[in-house]
């Protein structure tokens, strides 16, 4: 697919550049403590909307939308911005792309944060049910899955978080998020570029996610070279809003760690 047309996103903020990718089915407002801390405090903040989600067009589709496709259009967004390289900060499907950008792009990367994400390949039955998944969004639309599943993004005692959460997920096009779930299905193995990465990483998980546990986690920080771990307590798949100071407090410890863009 080619890189699309229009990615929308929020540019705020001068300095080093900090790219936040949003997780699925959300938009860029997933990040918005994040960028109205950062970008005060010495960072220029990238934040899109992906492909399809909130305010970027789908374009023409296949009826997939490979997580390559999601990095070039990050790619793409860079240069159209004049942005060399950047810190990339990915969530769940987000942390997923990040790895896709990072894979394909090494030398724009200068830090890599993957947060409630996995690098593991989808088994075959992970791949079915993200296609059955496809299939029951496009008959059914958006509404019964962000009902089913709120409780699973947002621990059931982070009440401030959820109304935010729930529409954003009530309203992505679910035809773009049937598109990404298609093309999450097939995507690669990145354990073996973890392992090769040769600037520092963070990895964050929510204590209570059900999604991508603590033990996902671990695994990541055991395989990337120059990482450090942090795990939010009470906060289950989103710990950037359900606990956002515990969050940016670790987020700002690793981007004070990290040596200034030449």
């Amino acid at each position: 697919m080619p890189v699309a047309a229009h990615t929308f996103h929020e540019d705020r903020g001068t300095g080093p550049a900090l790219l936040l990718v949003h997780g699925h089915p959300f938009d860029h407002t997933m990040w918005q403590p994040q960028i109205d801390r950062f970008s005060r405090t010495g960072h220029r903040v990238i934040a899109p909307d992906l492909r399809g989600y909130g305010a970027t067009p789908l374009g023409a589709s296949t009826g997939s939308t490979l997580l390559g496709d999601f990095a070039e259009d990050l790619a793409g967004l860079l240069d159209a911005l004049g942005i060399d390289d950047c810190v990339v900060v990915g969530l769940s499907m987000g942390g997923q792309i990040a790895m896709e950008f990072v894979r394909r792009h090494p030398g724009r990367v200068r830090g890599l944060v993957l947060a409630d994400t996995f690098p593991a390949a989808e088994t075959e039955d992970g791949r079915k049910a993200r296609n059955a998944m496809a299939d029951r969004l496009l008959r059914e639309g958006m509404r019964g899955y962000a009902d089913e599943v709120l409780d699973r993004m947002v621990a059931p005692y982070n009440t401030h978080a959820a109304p935010h959460v729930h529409r954003m997920m009530c309203a992505t096009d679910p035809v773009a998020a049937a598109a990404a779930l298609r093309g999450r299905a097939e995507r690669p193995d990145y354990r073996e570029t973890l392992g090769a990465l040769t600037v520092p990483a963070l990895v964050v998980v929510g204590r209570d996610d059900t999604y991508t546990p603590v033990a996902d986690a671990e695994e990541m920080h055991a395989l990337l070279p120059h990482s450090t771990l942090t795990v939010i307590e009470r906060a289950a798949h989103l710990p950037n809003l359900e606990r956002p100071e515990e969050f940016d407090a670790a987020l700002d410890a690793f981007l004070r760690s990290l040596v200034r863009p030449r």
